[in-house]
């Protein structure tokens, strides 16, 4: 199709989300309809229940396991923060690719607030469901308690990354 007949997207908020507006032009080059598609860049009350229910989709297996809370407690803190980490990796590198990939500059603090979002909502689920069923030991053992949780966080968060994706 020559340059001149290409038309851009424009972002529009339609009942109070963000959508892009993609013009479909025939051969001269004149509208002829527009495909509009979610612009997934804020991070919405919605986002952050689809999150919840996909922490607890992997929270709840891994989290249940005695292995899992064996590694809890001989696994060097080190390790269990080096976990930590990977998973931010793993969070950032997937937000990016599949929310911000090509609208990064404008929405860093959107990338900023969805990656910690979804970590965060990950360790808190972990931490109440591995507190419901007694295997934080908080005020007895804080360290193995903290590590537990972010052990369990690795799965919980990566199901809560992708169950944020779908719309």
């Amino acid at each position: 199709m020559p340059e001149e007949h290409k038309t851009k997207h424009t972002i529009q908020r339609i009942g109070g989300y963000l959508h892009r507006i993609v013009p479909i032009v025939d051969s001269t080059g004149q509208v002829i309809s527009h495909v509009t598609r979610p612009f997934m860049v804020e991070v919405r009350a919605r986002d952050v229940m689809q999150m919840m229910v996909g922490a607890s989709i992997l929270a709840i297996p891994v989290g249940f396991t005695e292995e899992t809370w064996t590694l809890g407690a001989t696994l060097p803190f080190r390790n269990v923060l080096a976990l930590g980490f990977v998973s931010l990796l793993f969070i950032s590198a997937f937000v990016y690719f599949n929310f911000y990939r090509f609208h990064f500059k404008g929405y860093h603090w959107e990338f900023i607030k969805r990656v910690v979002g979804i970590y965060g909502v990950a360790l808190i689920v972990v931490a109440v469901l591995l507190t419901i069923i007694d295997k934080c030991p908080w005020g007895i053992d804080n360290l193995v308690a903290m590590k537990r949780v972010i052990i369990v966080a690795f799965p919980a968060s990566m199901s809560a990354a992708v169950s944020d994706l779908l719309k």
